[in-house]
């Protein structure tokens, strides 16, 4: 049986992973080996801060909707409860951007939570 030499096919997905890796540090984007294990983790980053960011994002969302709040006298805890009462079918991120767009909207709902 005659040998098989992966010369092209290995050369192909040795260029995929250094094109990949381009822009990383020293022999982070320069050697092979190197580059596959810098992407390896990259890529564990990645996954991990995807669901980091939606983290980050409900804090700031509850800490603008916690200011709005307190400028028209609730607490947070008060102000969802209120809302959920009331039936009001908006989230947190919604609410949070009216907070910040709309205040002339979120003092309406203030007084929904109030009344809920």
């Amino acid at each position: 049986m005659s040998r098989v030499k992966t010369v092209v096919a290995g050369r192909r997905r040795r260029r995929k992973v250094l094109t990949a890796a381009k822009g990383y540090w020293g022999g982070r984007h320069r050697l092979y080996q190197t580059a596959k294990e810098a992407l390896m983790k990259a890529g564990q980053y990645a996954y991990r801060d995807r669901r980091n960011r939606r983290r980050d994002l409900r804090r700031l969302w509850i800490t603008r909707l916690t200011a709005a709040a307190r400028l028209h006298g609730l607490s947070y805890n008060a102000f969802i409860s209120g809302v959920q009462k009331a039936k009001v079918a908006l989230d947190r991120k919604l609410m949070a951007d009216l907070a910040v767009t709309d205040p002339e909207a979120f003092a309406k709902l203030a007084e929904i939570a109030k009344k809920g």
